[in-house]
């Protein structure tokens, strides 16, 4: 296999012509997590392409992952929305899980707006909040960065210091206050899965300050940062964690509610993606 970078450019040229994607139009991209997919097809005008259709992206394997990326309109903003994401726990490498993230740079995103499911640790989040992600632990132990640094997508030691956009945040908590939605704020610990956490690690997870836990989403913030794409994410907390749950953890229970709060997470996306288009700048398409 060549660089990142080639296979990045080459599967991103495969899902323009497949998406009939302008060059010059550089969309809000969205990354949706599990029970979040619905949301691609809210868009107007969509087209879409299977992951097994592009070079270099892996099937997508767990339940509420579709796997594909659609291009529309949402609120007349151009999106592209990923329905469905990788996982180190499917057997990925960071990188490999953080390919997808890439192409959506590389395709020239403005913004990514990375959502996912997400249990709760601190009590006075419920199953149902919506929360801001305000910065995040990496627990896993992998970041998308190791080997040899992709020059011509990003430095070498990227500054994480200001990975969530203020710009976005602010956007967002503005969407939020518009729609009426209670928006809820917290840092957000990744560990690699698949089993869930256990209440000593829920624990220590609290301890070192994290509000939220998930299995997702930081190498996409990591590589968002590397390429200098504007980054904002969104958890819809789905259940207590173990330790303050009172009941086994499902993968089921997870998807469940996150399709009981799409309603809601569809309305703030409503009304986030334009002000985030108007907070942050175009950004050029490399491919």
């Amino acid at each position: 296999m060549g660089s990142w970078t080639d296979l990045a450019l080459e599967c991103a040229r495969a899902a323009r012509a497949a998406l009939q994607l302008d060059p010059a139009v550089s969309p809000v991209a969205v990354v949706l997590g599990s029970g979040l997919g619905a949301f691609g097809d809210q868009l107007a005008s969509p087209r879409s392409v299977s992951f097994a259709d592009l070079p270099g992206l892996p099937r997508a394997t767990v339940l509420g992952h579709e796997g594909r990326l659609v291009s529309g309109e949402l609120a007349g903003v151009p999106v592209l929305a990923q329905q469905g994401r990788l996982h180190g726990y499917e057997g990925h490498d960071a990188a490999t899980v953080a390919f997808p993230a890439r192409v959506l740079g590389v395709l020239g995103a403005r913004a990514l707006v990375l959502t996912n499911a997400a249990g709760g640790l601190n009590p006075h989040l419920q199953p149902g909040d919506l929360m801001r992600i305000t910065d995040h632990i990496n627990l896993t132990a992998r970041n998308p960065l190791v080997g040899l640094n992709e020059e011509r997508l990003g430095p070498r030691f990227p500054d994480l210091s200001r990975a969530y956009t203020p710009a976005l945040a602010e956007a967002l908590e503005e969407a939020a206050r518009e729609a009426g939605i209670a928006l809820r704020r917290g840092v957000y610990a990744q560990f690699l899965g698949p089993s869930y956490e256990t209440p000593a690690e829920v624990r220590m997870a609290r301890i070192l300050g994290a509000d939220a836990v998930g299995m997702s989403t930081v190498p996409e913030v990591i590589v968002a940062a590397h390429q200098s794409v504007p980054c904002c994410g969104i958890s819809c907390i789905t259940n207590h964690a173990a330790g303050i749950a009172d009941k086994p953890l499902t993968h089921q229970e997870v998807v469940a509610v996150a399709q009981q709060v799409e309603g809601r997470f569809l309305q703030l996306l409503r009304a986030f993606l334009p002000r985030a288009a108007a907070a942050v700048p175009a950004r050029k398409a490399l491919a």
